[in-house]
């Protein structure tokens, strides 16, 4: 094993550790952003959506340039221009010039969540073994910590704006010098066409397993806290720790992913996700206490962490490229993302929260039933014959 392939994985761990601490910072923050601008619930609704919104542009778009210029060109430049754009949440003065920073913090995360997912990918196939839970894995871990530095920058007085902009300007050179670290990827024959050609069926059957995942993080992350405080009457400290304990379950499952995989295979990982998924969060609909439901958040987030690495690694040798059908995988995902919590919202205006989220059992339901049409032997298993380790040795 060359030490140009092991920089590439922890380079791309990184990327994803990264990422997920700047998203994480400005969620953490929101409520400091409402005080700063005296943003209504309405508002910050709509900034949340404007980011989803330029992240979804891009990521539908990138099939087409994935193609081009591969993931280790988009991440070189879409690294840099996200730490830039969150500077830019960071600095903003008011609310139109808000939007508009973020507008383009979320198209330059856009880039890199299909970049890095790509890069990912072909550092899985150099090393012949899979390796997207850990990588996955690597994006919890930022989340998390975002949410501790977020609250060790309140204790200490820090406001919104000084929190964001040190995470940015730390974020920045470290995107910059990871770039150097990125592997090539090989051109596959007609890469002019993959870009604009249709995708084969198992592409667009992951995207809608991913888009079921996403629904369920979605909803967990925007309702979970909600649920808890107005349904069982947690006190607001507790209703918080819903998606702590969430995370800290998906970081746990994506450091095993890996090896679960190598021994059951994408199938039946999936099927067992889907089944989990809808069991336990089935034990927090029918929860008698909040401390019941929190501790069930753990396993829900138990069951849901793999199925987007797995669907992203799965999409990844599905054509001769993995850029183009991971970017067509993760846009539909990530559309479940943005339409989770609307659904719930309008449901649970119609019936009532805890009715609402009953959608979440559904959902990993459906996920099972999705993963029984995939094939039982999966291209991953040949890892080690794709061409992405022709060019890490090339380059090395």
């Amino acid at each position: 094993m060359t030490r140009e392939l092991r920089s590439a994985r922890y380079g791309a761990v990184l990327t994803f550790v990264l990422a997920g601490l700047m998203v994480g910072t400005m969620t953490v923050r929101i409520p400091a952003l409402t005080d700063k601008l005296g943003l209504s619930e309405a508002m910050v609704g709509t900034i949340l959506l404007v980011w989803g919104l330029g992240a979804l542009v891009t990521m539908q778009s990138m099939r087409r340039v994935m193609a081009r210029v591969g993931s280790r060109t988009l991440l070189r430049a879409g690294g840099p221009l996200t730490a830039l754009g969150l500077l830019g949440v960071a600095l903003a003065p008011d609310l139109p010039l808000l939007l508009v920073a973020v507008a383009l913090f979320g198209m330059a995360f856009g880039t890199v969540d299909v970049a890095m997912n790509a890069q990912g990918s072909a550092v899985e196939q150099a090393y012949g073994r899979p390796l997207m839970n850990g990588m996955h894995a690597g994006w919890c871990v930022g989340a998390i910590s975002a949410g501790g530095l977020g609250s060790l920058a309140i204790a200490a007085g820090l406001p919104f704006t000084v929190n964001v902009a040190l995470i940015a300007l730390v974020s920045l050179p470290v995107m910059v010098l990871l770039g150097r670290t990125y592997l090539p990827e090989p051109p596959a024959a007609g890469t002019a066409r993959q870009g604009r050609r249709r995708m084969p069926p198992i592409v667009y059957l992951l995207g809608t397993i991913m888009f079921f995942a996403f629904m369920v993080e979605g909803t967990v992350a925007d309702w979970n806290g909600l649920y808890l405080r107005d349904e069982l009457g947690a006190p607001e400290a507790v209703a918080a720790l819903g998606y702590p304990v969430f995370e800290v379950g998906m970081l746990v499952a994506r450091l095993t992913g890996d090896r679960l995989r190598v021994r059951f295979g994408v199938r039946g990982m999936l099927t067992v996700s889907g089944v989990a998924t809808a069991g336990f969060f089935a034990v927090v609909l029918l929860a008698p206490s909040a401390l019941v439901a929190v501790s069930a958040m753990f396993f829900v987030g138990l069951g849901v962490a793999t199925i987007s690495p797995l669907t992203l690694s799965l999409a990844g040798t599905a054509t001769d490229t993995p850029g183009p059908a991971i970017a067509q995988a993760g846009a539909m995902g990530y559309a479940g993302l943005l339409l989770g919590p609307v659904v719930i919202g309008f449901l649970s205006d119609a019936t009532s929260l805890r009715t609402a989220l009953g959608v979440g059992v559904l959902l990993g339901v459906l996920i099972a039933l999705a993963g029984r049409l995939l094939p039982r032997r999966e291209p991953a298993a040949e890892l080690g014959s794709l061409p992405a380790r022709e060019a890490v040795e090339a380059a090395a």
